[in-house]
């Protein structure tokens, strides 16, 4: 008799389903999983330690590199952390534009997410179709921000500045003026004139992912029963977000300890029944759609609503430009700001957010100087991850791709 024993397989970096640098040392039996060691460290930037050596202000643009594809979110955890260290009230405009733009943020990573998972379960087609939509949601960030992925918008005290009144329109020397001018047809008027038209047309492009994915026997296959996670185990494995809620939890921050203007928000929490790796599918589409429905009632609000966007207080946000280039008082306030930075008061504060992937948290410890004495991130993507072993024991190899897909991770926020 031939003696069979395990082997080791090296899965990843390069993999395209390890998404760069997850590296999975597997034994497996044939072609079944034995046990399996997410292997991190091949990324880490040490970003906690970074933080402690720069000013509050001067930390917040490393949030954005966490979780590359959830950047405002990031910065929201960081910045209500920082508020709450400073016990500073946020005026209420800004607050309705760090919503509107936190879930713009969740269509951003739930469409990137629905692109590789689908992708890595073999349909490209669908990789394509989210990108499309992507662009839109890159434009809003650009609009605003001045930069499409790391925008370093939100502010501790509210937002960088108020939304534009135009949007940048298209031009090419290649098309023509009718070409153009349909490109350009919802670019006219402000930007939540914008954002209003793509919230219109966003439930369409839903249906048409839906139309290939849901019920397509390929996809159900590849994912009904794959990664099966018990709301007890869930629970006990701390996992957050869709991946807690699609074993049947309703446990969603935005609902149980709201923050911000969630509470004023009409938006329901998705559920699954058998928390396997379809019904995470199916829990994050609801949630693309949840999404969409708390952006149009923030771009209503909004509109009728004008104010400030951060506070005053100039020890805090800087001064208006026109008031520092004309007074003497608010030009030493600018300078003062941007070399030495906020002093925050002496104590501890935990900020966390509903981020896409689940608990987001910031944990911070001022010791009453400008920079942060410590900084702890609570990174969802890493508790998911720890949980992988345990979901991959017993499938095949490749229901291991389909169960990565369905965790959502990104190794910016893991491999910190």
């Amino acid at each position: 008799m031939a003696e069979i024993k395990n082997y080791t397989l090296n899965f990843g970096p390069q993999h395209p389903a390890a998404h760069g640098v997850l590296r999975l040392v597997l034994e497996l039996d044939g072609e079944v999983v034995e046990r399996c060691d997410p292997h991190v460290g091949l990324l880490h930037r040490g970003t906690e330690k970074l933080a402690e050596h720069r000013t509050f202000l001067q930390a917040m643009p490393y949030m954005d590199r966490l979780d590359y594809v959830s950047m405002m979110c990031n910065e929201h955890a960081y910045c209500l952390a920082v508020e709450k260290l400073l016990d500073i009230e946020v005026p209420i405009r800004a607050q309705y534009i760090r919503v509107m733009f936190s879930e713009i943020t969740r269509l951003l990573n739930h469409l990137m997410w629905l692109g590789s998972h689908g992708n890595d379960c073999g349909s490209s087609t669908i990789l394509i179709y989210t990108f499309r939509e992507r662009e839109d949601l890159f434009d809003m960030y650009e609009a605003v921000s001045g930069a499409r992925m790391h925008a370093a918008y939100f502010r501790p005290g509210g937002v960088y500045r108020d939304l534009p009144d135009s949007m940048p329109k298209y031009e090419s020397k290649i098309r023509g003026a009718k070409a153009l001018e349909t490109l350009n047809a919802n670019r006219q008027g402000s930007l939540l004139d914008f954002i209003e038209d793509f919230t219109r047309r966003f439930p369409k492009c839903m249906d048409e992912y839906e139309t290939l994915l849901t019920d397509n026997r390929i996809w159900k296959q590849r994912t009904v029963g794959i990664g099966v996670v018990s709301p007890e185990r869930a629970l006990n494995l701390g996992l957050t977000g869709p991946m807690l809620r699609g074993s049947g939890i309703a446990w969603d921050l935005r609902k149980k300890q709201p923050y911000e203007v969630y509470d004023r928000m009409d938006f329901d929490i998705p559920v699954g029944k058998t928390g396997d790796t379809y019904d995470r599918y199916l829990v994050r589409m609801q949630e693309m759609r949840e999404a969409n429905r708390i952006i149009a009632q923030c771009v209503d609000w909004l509109r009728a609503n004008p104010g400030l966007v951060i506070v005053e207080n100039h020890k805090v946000a800087p001064p208006k430009r026109q008031a520092m280039k004309t007074n003497m008082e608010e030009l030493i306030h600018h300078f003062k700001l941007f070399s030495e930075g906020m002093h925050v008061p002496e104590g501890e504060a935990y900020a966390a957010i509903e981020h896409p992937k689940g608990e987001f948290g910031i944990y911070l410890i001022s010791d009453g100087g400008n920079k942060p004495y410590r900084m702890k991130i609570r990174a969802p993507g890493f508790v998911h991850l720890s949980a992988f072993d345990e979901l991959t024991r017993g499938h095949m190899l490749a229901d291991a791709v389909a169960i990565i897909g369905s965790l959502d991770i990104v190794f910016g926020e893991i491999d910190r």
